[in-house]
């Protein structure tokens, strides 16, 4: 079973979809024992980083240090990648995971003297894709996949793949059984589900 954590700003609807679209069989769940008995986790996201201080509250970051430390493969999406680092600056009052090092980081509004949208939205190729990356098995480089962000991931040696917009950032991370992605996944056709089920393999 995958547990599909809410902590009330996950797109916790497609992503359940798209995982049982693969055969899956899910949980969307805010208990910390199901989290600790899970085969799998998923921490999907959208919007602020404060909303991650409700993982805090509920005892649900412990539940997922303890589950990650037993090998139980965990996958954030989004606003889940970026609270597997120190936290934000979107939120500086709101610790991360802390599994990675860095803290993520809003676009700049600039970039070679030119202004930067922000949000980034819309459909980015993935970049310096880790040969040895699980999660991005058979996918090729240079696909593309679906984003909606402001703030950004640092790139690192766990990075297991970037995407440029206002210089690179953070696409996947992935160290072990603890891995995540800032784009949306289950917005992202067929890259999107090869990943997943990449995932599910796992």
């Amino acid at each position: 079973m995958i547990a599909v954590i809410d902590y009330k700003a996950g797109n916790l609807t497609s992503v359940v979809k798209a995982l049982n679209y693969l055969g899956a069989e899910t949980e969307v769940t805010q208990s910390p024992d199901v989290v600790c008995s899970a085969s799998k986790i998923v921490l999907p996201g959208v919007g602020h980083f404060q909303a991650t201080q409700l993982l805090h509250d509920l005892q649900l970051t412990e539940a997922i240090r303890e589950a990650a430390a037993k090998g139980t493969p965990f996958l954030g999406i989004c606003v889940g990648l970026q609270w597997l680092y120190m936290g934000s600056t979107e939120a500086p009052s709101t610790d991360g995971l802390c599994h990675f090092g860095g803290q993520c980081e809003r676009f700049p509004e600039s970039f070679h003297g030119e202004p930067l949208k922000s949000p980034h939205v819309g459909w980015n190729s993935l970049e310096n894709i880790r040969p040895d990356s699980r999660l991005l098995r058979g996918v090729a480089e240079g696909s593309f996949v679906y984003y909606t962000h402001s703030w950004r991931a640092p790139v690192s040696e766990d990075t297991a793949a970037t995407t440029t917009y206002g210089g690179p950032f953070t696409a996947v991370v992935e160290r072990g059984n603890v891995m995540g992605v800032q784009f949306h996944p289950e917005k992202s056709g067929e890259t999107g589900l090869q990943l997943l089920k990449n995932f599910l393999e796992i």
